[in-house]
């Protein structure tokens, strides 16, 4: 399970994502990007956030560590701003919350070269998880201390929102012509192959045990957290089998132009800025 802190303080909200996420300090010192169970997106967002952000950590890609966050809705008594008020309050018990990565740029691909590899395990794990949210437009990538870290997992696994196609969604393929990386061209089958055996029934079981039960519970169709919990190990662990064949990264061809800027098809053909 997550480990769990109690928000003892609000600093400043994070106007950039739709769900208006915040800066929030906890009872352990530590500085926390706060998501909210009252925002818009309810609860499956975090539920998104946890499978996927624990699941990329265990694959040795780089993510904010994850905990539980605890909030009293009194703290929103004292914010002058109504619309971040109102969220606090709707907000009372078990959020989640990102460690923040203080001086983390947002990532700029004329500034930070990102290799094959790396790249390739980046858009495997992504069409494994359907991340419709890490294109060029909005790359959900960060750069701290010289290497790439992965945000922002909300918007992935769309199948959780309408289970009885779930399954369906598992065979589905993976367009990553847009994705942040594309440019760099990534070694989608260096990274499927090394990546691919590793997702487990095991793996996905332990990942799935860390999203708590109160976000699980009284899910239709369901008669426990632990079955909401099965379903998701279900289809991430047929997805993975097959998902590497079935990912569209090629260069754009007068048939299919590139829907990015003319720069940034260009990315690999330049130096990176050092």
């Amino acid at each position: 399970m997550l480990t769990e802190v109690t928000a003892t303080r609000y600093v400043t909200p994070l106007r950039e994502g739709g769900s208006l996420p915040g800066i929030v300090e906890a009872d352990d010192l530590g500085t926390y990007v706060m998501k909210f169970i009252g925002a818009g997106q309810g609860r499956k967002t975090l539920v998104a956030e946890v499978v996927c952000g624990q699941l990329a950590r265990r694959l040795g890609l780089r993510v904010p560590e994850l905990v539980g966050m605890r909030l009293d809705p009194v703290i929103g008594l004292a914010e002058p701003d109504q619309e971040v008020q109102e969220l606090l309050k709707a907000s009372g018990g078990l959020n989640l919350g990102m460690d923040y990565l203080p001086g983390s740029l947002g990532f700029d691909p004329l500034a930070f070269e990102v290799g094959s590899g790396e790249a390739g395990r980046v858009v495997w794990f992504d069409a494994l998880i359907n991340n419709v949210d890490r294109s060029w437009r909005n790359p959900n990538l960060l750069v701290w201390h010289g290497q790439l870290w992965l945000i922002d997992h909300g918007a992935t696994m769309i199948w959780h929102h309408s289970w009885r196609g779930a399954r369906a969604a598992a065979a589905k393929p993976y367009d990553a012509s847009d994705h942040a990386l594309a440019p760099f061209a990534p070694d989608v089958a260096a990274a499927a192959a090394e990546l691919a055996p590793r997702i487990t029934e095991e793996l996905l079981t332990e990942v799935a045990a860390d999203v708590p039960d109160e976000w699980l519970a009284d899910e239709p169709g369901f008669d426990s957290p632990d079955a909401v919990r099965r379903a998701y190990v279900e289809v991430l662990l047929e997805r993975a089998a097959t998902i590497g064949d079935r990912i569209t990264v090629g260069a754009p061809t007068q048939e299919t132009p590139s829907r990015a800027p003319e720069w940034l098809t260009a990315w690999p053909h330049r130096k990176a800025v050092k």
